[in-house]
């Protein structure tokens, strides 16, 4: 499966997990929109779709692009977000990576990766592309009764209502 990432040269290059991957050769960074592959999914925080297992095929056949970009200027990103029609946000996870520690919801790029192989049942390939990033393993962990919901989910609405229960047995909905 082919996994791609635009890159758009906003983040530290020396924490940077899609260079990271790249050099690992566990992705191919592209910084043109133009050469995103057609009809994969896009890895999009404003999707009103959730990645599910109903992907799956999709992922096998045409890959996943991701957006390495910084959190605090993805809104200059909207053109990306223009693309496909196979746009797909993640569910509520927790980031494990030094920068974003312990924060809900904002990922780095690997971690999106990672998490979008999972629930699309690509476990042993969400694992591996964790390696080589010393807290990679500990993202799984921190969130492996959620993946493993999420994983389990036929489709996108199955995937929301997992998380929606889950935050309000937390509370963090009201």
């Amino acid at each position: 499966m082919k996994i791609t990432v635009l890159h758009t040269n906003e983040c530290d290059k020396k924490k940077c997990t899609a260079i990271k991957m790249e050099k690992l050769r566990k992705c191919t960074i592209i910084n043109n929109i133009k050469k995103i592959p057609n009809n994969t999914i896009i890895l999009n925080p404003f999707a009103e779709k959730s990645v599910s297992f109903k992907d799956r095929k999709i992922i096998e056949k045409k890959g996943i692009v991701g957006l390495d970009c910084s959190w605090n200027k993805i809104s200059n990103s909207k053109k990306f977000f223009s693309l496909s029609k196979y746009h797909r946000s993640l569910p509520f996870l927790i980031a494990t990576n030094p920068v974003n520690y312990g924060k809900p919801c904002i990922l780095s790029t690997v971690e999106a990766i990672s998490a979008t192989l999972y629930i699309t049942r690509f476990k042993k390939e969400a694992n591996e592309i964790l390696n080589g990033f010393k807290w990679g393993h500990t993202f799984l962990e921190l969130n492996h009764e959620l993946l493993e919901s999420y994983s389990k989910a036929k489709n996108s609405i199955e995937v929301v209502e997992i998380q929606n229960n889950f935050l309000k047995s937390k509370k963090y909905l009201n």
